[in-house]
């Protein structure tokens, strides 16, 4: 399977609700997703194959030096093909050439080799608060 990457590519909302919904596993959406991204984001990448879009990850900023991953997803159906890895490669280079200094990403234990090893980020201390409770 051939799989084109592209900064800042084309996409509909419905195909990206899809494609959400399948990999973080919760019910279709009505998101509008393309109106968030040119809005509030540097960037993202948009990877496809010969039936459509398989992988897709955004990369919103502070404006100036910092970049954020946010909600990387590959189809199933183009799983284990290092996908994400190079939506993350192409977010970092993208984030790069723009001026960022930092790209942050926070995760789940059981993606640390994803990030860690598979990506190249580092351990960093960071805080949150739950907003949902």
């Amino acid at each position: 399977m051939e799989v084109t990457y592209e900064w800042r590519g084309r996409f509909e909302d419905d195909e990206l609700n899809r494609l959400h919904a399948e990999a973080f596993g919760h019910d279709l959406f009505d998101d509008h997703w393309v109106e968030q991204v040119e809005r509030w984001s540097l960037g993202w990448v948009v990877a496809r194959d010969e039936k459509g879009l398989v992988g897709f990850v955004n990369v919103p900023w502070d404006g100036a030096l910092h970049a954020f991953v946010i909600d990387p997803m590959v189809a199933s159906r183009a799983a284990r093909q290092s996908i994400g890895t190079r939506l993350i490669e192409r977010a970092t280079a993208e984030a790069r050439a723009a001026g960022c200094e930092w790209l942050h990403v926070d995760f789940d234990g059981e993606l640390s080799s994803f990030y860690l090893e598979s990506c190249g980020f580092t351990r960093a201390k960071a805080g949150r608060i739950d907003l949902r409770s």
